[in-house]
Order: structure tokens, then C-alpha cells, then sequence
């Protein structure tokens, strides 16, 4: 029999899809917490292209698009996980959507590909040169998804699992920009980008190192975490150094736009709350606490995007 077709039947696996769904996408893909922080992170990506580009603020269609594809790009490497982690979810935690029959991999099979569509459709629509770009995205993604050949080499080697699979996080920010600077004609991202995507990419390390910090209580068996990697006070200390990069590039993103005080500001002043935050935890470490590294992770993340993408353009226009 096909994987596709192992999951076991449930209670849960007989409700409407559409609640079946509802119900799963507030376990593995809560829009409420994911979709604000996709917001930012997409609309950032646009307003520092325009801003580079032309000093502007970004054309609402662009903005649309970006958003839209980036929610489903998330949406899809949620998807491909379910896929790849299918046989250890089953193993070791069968409470999870999948194992315990909610939804089935073919019917997330099917969801991939009807968000592929839409992609696909917004690209035809707004400019067809974004089918390069998105196609290279999909391929790095289908890469990541089979764990690039490699993995049990990887998954002996953690950093080089990290920093491989943290790639996508520029990647897809590439694309968003792409919505600004290929749609004004251009070839190639304008001058500075870099610096941003620099920052995506030290921030996707952020987010993901701070959902796995966990006290000896909170592990599980078979769940791969920093703190049981490295233990909790140097996950912490790491997670913290990951903080003041991303803070470091963004700032360096500040002043290619003219706004480096500003944002400056914002983004030391969080960092220094990202610091006290870890000084609190290496104090006392609680299971509350643990868990707080992924909320903190993403207060820091908005903080980043909102003001990267929203001061720059406040202060040139008012």
C-alpha cells in the first residue's frame, strides 16, 4: 500500500474537509500568527525594492501579488514537511494532523498543487517574466523536500542542515522584490538588495532556532532540537548572535535607503529586548520561558519588516 494511503482513519478524518482543514491549519498553519508576519515579510521585500529602485512606494498589485505567493510558498513548504517527516511523525508523534488521520498526504498533495496554480496565475497575470524566479524557487523547494539527496548526510551535519535549508528564506524574498523590479523593466535587483536578503536570511535562522529551544522537561523523542543539540544557555547565546546579524544587515539595508536612524533605532532597540530576554532565561530557566523563544522570534521578525518597509518611506514622504 502507498504512504498516501496509510493514514488511519479517525473520528476527525469523517467531518467536512472544509473543517477538517480549518481544524488543520490551526494545529500546522495558523494563518492569525503566520499571516500578519507573511505580511510584513512580503511587503518589506517590495517596499525596499521600490525604494532602491526609484525612491517610491510600491504599487498595490505588486504588493498583492508578493503577499499571496509568499503565504503560499510557506503554505507549500508546510506541505512538504508533512511529506518528508511523514514516517517520524507516525513514529513519534501521532497526535500531529497527519498521523492521526485529520487530513490525508494526497489531499495536501493536492492543496500544493492547486497553490502552484494560483501562483502560476498571478505571474501569467501581473508579468511573465516572474515565471523564472518562480520556478526557481519551486525547484529549490522541491530540493529541500527530498532533503537534497543527502539526508542522512545532513542530518548529521545540523549546520550545514540549517544553513542549507534557510536558503529559501532570501530566495523567496528575491521573488517578492521581483514583483517591484522586474515588473519596472529591470533585469537584474537593484543595488543594495543584497543587504536585505542578507537579513532574510540571518532572520530565518532567528525563527527557526528559536522554535526549537526547549528545557530537558519539553523534548520529545525523536524531535531534533538547538538546546538538545547544543544545550539550552548556548542555543540561547546563539540564537541571541543570530539576533544582532539580522539587526546588522538590516541596518546596513537602512542606510542604502536614507534611513538608517530611524530604523537604526528600532532595530538596536529590539535587539537590546531580544538580549534582556536571554539574560532573563539563563537565569531561570522555565518551560514558559522555552517556549516564549518562538514568540519572541516573531516579535523581533515584525520589528524588523515593519520598519525596514514601512520607516523609509514615512520619512522621505511623510
Amino acid at each position: 500500500m502507498s504512504t498516501l494511503a496509510q493514514q488511519p482513519a479517525s473520528e476527525e478524518g469523517k467531518l467536512p474537509t472544509w473543517k477538517r482543514f480549518w481544524i488543520y491549519q490551526g494545529e500546522r498553519f495558523p494563518l492569525a500568527a503566520h499571516g500578519p508576519l507573511i505580511l510584513a515579510f512580503s511587503f518589506c521585500a517590495v517596499s525596499i525594492s521600490s525604494r532602491l529602485r526609484a525612491g517610491v512606494w510600491p504599487h498595490w498589485p505588486s504588493v498583492v501579488v508578493a503577499f499571496i505567493s509568499c503565504l503560499l510558498f510557506f503554505l507549500q513548504l508546510r506541505i512538504a514537511d508533512e511529506f518528508k517527516d511523514n514516517e517520524e511523525d507516525t513514529r513519534y508523534r501521532p497526535y500531529r494532523a497527519v498521523p492521526r488521520g485529520l487530513v490525508r498526504l494526497w489531499e495536501l498533495g493536492a492543496l500544493f498543487v492547486i497553490a502552484c496554480l494560483i501562483q502560476a496565475g498571478m505571474v501569467l497575470w501581473w508579468q511573465p517574466k516572474l515565471m523564472i524566479l518562480l520556478l526557481i524557487t519551486w525547484g529549490y523547494l522541491a530540493a529541500m523536500s527530498v532533503e537534497f539527496g543527502r539526508r542522512e548526510w545532513l542530518k548529521a551535519r545540523p549546520i550545514t542542515y540549517l544553513w542549507t535549508h534557510m536558503l529559501i528564506m532570501p530566495l523567496i524574498d528575491l521573488y517578492a522584490s521581483s514583483t517591484d523590479w522586474m515588473v519596472a523593466g529591470h533585469s537584474a535587483p537593484p543595488q543594495g538588495l543584497i543587504f536585505f536578503l542578507a537579513a532574510s536570511f540571518f532572520n530565518g535562522v532567528v525563527i527557526e532556532i528559536g522554535r526549537k529551544i526547549r528545557t530537558p522537561a519539553q523534548e520529545e523523542e525523536g524531535v531534533e532540537t538547538y538546546s538538545w543539540l547544543w544545550g539550552n544557555r548556548k542555543a540561547a547565546v546563539v540564537w541571541l548572535g543570530m539576533v544582532v546579524i539580522t539587526a546588522l544587515f538590516g541596518c546596513l539595508t537602512a542606510w542604502k535607503v536614507g534611513a538608517l536612524g530611524s530604523v537604526g533605532a528600532v532595530l538596536v532597540t529590539s535587539a537590546c529586548g531580544c538580549g534582556l530576554f536571554v539574560l532573563l532565561f539563563l537565569k531561570k530557566q522555565t518551560d514558559t520561558r522555552a517556549k516564549r523563544f518562538e514568540l519572541a522570534a516573531g516579535l523581533w521578525t515584525l520589528c524588523l519588516y515593519l520598519s525596514l518597509g514601512i520607516l523609509p518611506g514615512v520619512l522621505a514622504h511623510g
